[in-house]
């Protein structure tokens, strides 16, 4: 097991400094942004409804574009090879941490804003779902899941590192060594990471490809574009693929109203400041490394991708609910050390998922369930930002301040109980994209 584990890391190890370098720029920054949205938007105070309802807003628009972007960049990627399109949310996501890096007044926040919510729409969740496609092409198919818990864990290392980082850079320094890890993340995947590309796919295809392959009357249709007809076909044909994105959009639901929720909820709270946040990111920062790179690895044998998705999900249900009645500041410090086995989720996910079709189809799948993903990330803060913003403030109904959080435990329950009904389907077969057809059927 360890010298297959270290040869999956020699063989992604430019892919595995890329995530690095570029999860270091952007951690980093967030344990400072609760304190600067504040500072910004309502100076003085440690609770603000603006900056909650502005973080919302954002997540929602972040996954509109990601809904369109992620699969249509991850089919792009299919068919021109993944370094081409990794570049872009790279370049894009230097651009607003520049901006803060300029300044942090409210004029500055507002332009940051802006852009950053531009940038996300253009590139949030493209370099992840590239990735894990990158490893698909890169890693043999029985090694895939401890590959794809491996590409988590170096994220939750970065996350560990960016953390401490963020406890000792003083906040007028964390956007431009934010900004300058980022280029550098860039510059050093331009420069070292090799190019994959499917070996049914050659970089000189032309985007667009008519299909007269069923019958001489038919209609030409465009198949190098992905559509909502291939998602469908995919729901379709796998049970267990459909199954995985019910799971995946309710623990991203989940997911996603507790990152707008939880720190203005322990801010209002508890007054916790930047290093506190830090505190508790970095607790679970190092417990998730472990165990992505340590753990996972002898779990996966012995338990499969199924029991692990399911263990994930039910930890993640008691760690919401209890947070949700935090009744003293040391809470939140136990339930970060608990909240390793969520780790779990993701990377089980991906790896089903990826079962389901073959090598030419990686960046597709990757790509819809991200854009699954991020339709989740579309409802989340409509539902969990106004409710939290409520629950903090002096017109709630009644008091209960972690409400919204109890509520994020429900939609953590639903994904969990679907998550039993999950069964192994080794069978490969090929999507036929643009079509209603699938040319194997899978299980």
């Amino acid at each position: 097991m360890e010298e297959g584990l270290l040869g999956i890391v020699g063989g992604l190890r430019h892919l595995l400094v890329t995530i690095f370098l570029t999860s270091l720029g952007g951690v980093v920054t967030m344990p400072v942004m609760t304190d600067i949205s504040i500072a910004a938007l309502c100076p003085g105070q440690d609770q603000c409804s603006l900056a909650i309802y502005l973080s919302g807003f954002s997540q929602v628009m972040s996954g509109v574009g990601s809904v369109v972007m992620t699969p249509l960049i991850g089919n792009l990627s299919d068919r021109y090879g993944r370094k081409a399109l990794i570049t872009l949310p790279l370049m894009v996501s230097v651009i607003p941490q520049v901006i803060l890096a300029s300044g942090r007044d409210r004029r500055f926040y507002y332009a940051y804003y802006v852009v950053k919510i531009v940038a996300h729409m253009a590139g949030e969740g493209s370099f992840h779902c590239l990735a894990l496609a990158y490893v698909a092409d890169k890693v043999p198919f029985e090694k895939r899941t401890s590959a794809f818990g491996l590409l988590a864990g170096v994220g939750s290392a970065s996350f560990v590192c960016g953390t401490l980082a963020a406890r000792f850079i003083p906040t007028h320094l964390t956007f431009p060594v934010a900004a300058v890890l980022s280029m550098i993340g860039l510059v050093y995947m331009r420069i070292f990471l090799d190019d994959t590309v499917p070996a049914a796919a050659t970089i000189n295809q032309p985007l667009l490809k008519e299909d007269h392959s069923s019958s001489k009357d038919s209609t030409p249709t465009f198949k190098k574009l992905p559509s909502l007809g291939d998602f469908l076909c995919m729901l379709k044909c796998s049970p267990t693929f459909s199954q995985a994105a019910v799971v995946l959009f309710f623990n991203s639901l989940a997911d996603g109203g507790l990152m707008a929720s939880l720190l203005y909820f322990l801010k209002a709270r508890f007054q916790f400041d930047k290093n506190q946040f830090a505190d508790l990111m970095m607790i679970s920062g190092i417990g998730a490394t472990l165990t992505q790179l340590l753990l996972m690895p002898i779990l996966i044998p012995a338990l499969g991708e199924e029991k692990l998705l399911s263990t994930g999900l039910l930890v993640s249900c008691i760690n919401m609910f209890v947070y949700s009645i935090s009744w003293a500041g040391w809470v939140p410090y136990a339930l970060a050390g608990c909240s390793i086995f969520g780790v779990f989720v993701r990377p089980s996910i991906c790896s089903i998922a990826s079962k389901q079709v073959g090598p030419n189809e990686q960046g597709m799948v990757q790509g819809c369930l991200s854009g699954v993903s991020s339709m989740a990330q579309i409802v989340s803060p409509l539902i969990f930002s106004p409710l939290t913003a409520l629950f903090l403030s002096e017109e709630a109904p009644f008091y209960f301040p972690g409400f919204s959080i109890m509520c994020l435990g429900l939609a953590m329950v639903v994904a969990f109980i679907q998550s039993l009904m999950i069964r192994a389907a080794p069978p490969i077969g090929k999507i036929s994209s643009g079509s209603s057809r699938c040319t194997d059927t899978l299980v």
